[in-house]
């Protein structure tokens, strides 16, 4: 991913620095933090519905204790 087109969610209010930003091309997805642009993670379809999908399950949600 060289060049990317930064999404936001509808949610993300006032265009601020507190937003998650999506960019996905056919190389992968990469997400960032607005407030820490330079900070990139990238990943792939697979990995990013299966995070999203146990983040829906809950199966994170033992860490937190």
């Amino acid at each position: 991913m060289h060049q990317h087109t930064w999404q936001r969610s509808s949610f993300c209010s006032g265009g601020g620095n507190n937003c998650i930003e999506v960019a996905a091309d056919d190389s992968g997805i990469a997400i960032r933090e607005s407030s820490e642009p330079s900070a990139v993670l990238n990943t792939d379809k697979v990995a990013l519905r299966t995070f999203i999908f146990g983040v829906k399950r809950g199966h994170f949600d033992r860490l937190l204790n």
